[in-house]
């Protein structure tokens, strides 16, 4: 049987320990990228992008990180899904989690990407919901840690 897939719903959901990891790996990334190191752990991956609220930068970071990271990114925005309009979000959630390797989601309600990561087969990255943002969270850590020195 297959494990379910952890996801970045919320910083709750990660202990202090994983989140100081998280930002260590995060910082060694950047660094090698700043020495032109051509690192590519996700060659051949996929990650679906699903946009219900647009951002231009959210969707440019995580474009260009999956790109520069060796993989590919798919976007979808509102007019390209129906999500919970017309199609459940467990049957797109069940279909996209099959053709791709990772799902990020900037969406209005934060129940949506809660049904959404219940029934997809790969993690789920939280990029916005009305209850949290915990993307922007880690990277304004890393930003604190990295002043701070």
């Amino acid at each position: 049987m297959l494990s379910k897939p952890r996801h970045f719903l919320s910083l709750l959901d990660y202990s202090a320990t994983e989140i100081n990891t998280l930002l260590q790996r995060a910082s060694e990334l950047k660094a090698l990228r700043r020495r032109g190191d051509n690192y590519a752990p996700f060659q051949n991956k996929v990650l679906g992008m699903i946009f219900e609220k647009s951002s231009t930068r959210t969707r440019v970071s995580f474009e260009a990180g999956m790109i520069q990271l060796g993989g590919n990114a798919i976007f979808l925005s509102p007019h390209d899904t129906h999500l919970g309009r017309g199609e459940p979000i467990e049957d797109t959630a069940r279909v996209v989690s099959s053709m791709v390797d990772i799902i990020m989601i900037r969406t209005f309600a934060h129940a949506t990407i809660e049904r959404f990561a219940k029934h997809s087969s790969v993690s789920i990255i939280n990029a916005l919901t009305d209850y949290n943002h915990p993307c922007q969270l880690l990277a304004d850590m890393l930003t604190f840690q990295e002043q701070r020195g």
